[in-house]
């Protein structure tokens, strides 16, 4: 998408969140989206029928390979990143919280390779919980409220098996710097949670934006011992 459609797309995703949060609904807003969008992916911000670049680019440095292994992909949308984990040789599982994501993955991507499951981030299948030894979360946090943030991290971090690995894509922000509009990035300080969930940070990479003024992007791995 160009500039001009990207931006578009960003106001109407605060237009919507702002008018759900409203109500009293964190969560409608997602796919009330996806509905709205009728198969129009170009009106999805995030929705790029690739993988998000900044992983694309650690997995690539640093050789990533599934062998087998069984890996989540948390809030997956259009199932782009849990599409290309399979192609890597992951066996994968993909969840969103919108059935109609789901669906629109299904039919883009859906086969005996990956599991679309539409799913609740805070009330996840018992099974999933300790199960995964790869875990993806890209941006999922960052627009949810930010008194849910850590509710969020824990849930997340929940996921990885003992041995396993978390990577983390997400805007970055200082500290002390204000977190402006949806998406809310995540600071150093926010990123402590998971140590407190007990996975060890492995590798810290900042990859500046693709588009002037915008935030840097972190990659962040983590491991549980």
């Amino acid at each position: 998408m160009d500039n001009d459609s990207i931006e578009k797309a960003r106001e109407r995703v605060q237009q919507l969140q702002t008018d759900f949060a409203a109500r009293g609904d964190a969560f409608g807003w997602f796919d009330a989206l996806y509905q709205e969008a009728a198969g129009n992916n170009e009106t999805i911000p995030w929705a790029d029928l690739e993988p998000n670049a900044y992983f694309k680019q650690w997995a690539e440095k640093n050789e990533l390979k599934g062998d087998g292994r069984t890996a989540l992909v948390v809030g997956c949308g259009l199932g782009d990143d849990a599409n290309y984990l399979s192609e890597l040789g992951f066996k994968v599982t993909a969840f969103d919280l919108s059935p109609t994501a789901i669906e629109w993955a299904k039919k883009l991507y859906g086969g005996d390779k990956t599991a679309f499951e539409v799913a609740n981030l805070f009330e996840p299948p018992s099974e999933w919980i300790g199960a995964f030894d790869f875990v993806l979360e890209i941006y999922t946090i960052q627009p949810l409220p930010l008194e849910m943030r850590e509710d969020a991290i824990d849930a997340v971090s929940r996921f990885v098996t003992a041995g396993g690995k978390l990577v983390v894509v997400t805007r970055g922000r200082e500290d002390d710097e204000p977190v402006g509009e949806v998406p809310w990035p995540l600071s150093r300080r926010d990123l402590s949670r998971f140590v407190a969930n007990g996975l060890r940070q492995t590798e810290f990479v900042v990859f500046p934006p693709e588009n002037e003024g915008e935030a840097d992007r972190w990659v962040v791995t983590y491991k549980r011992n």
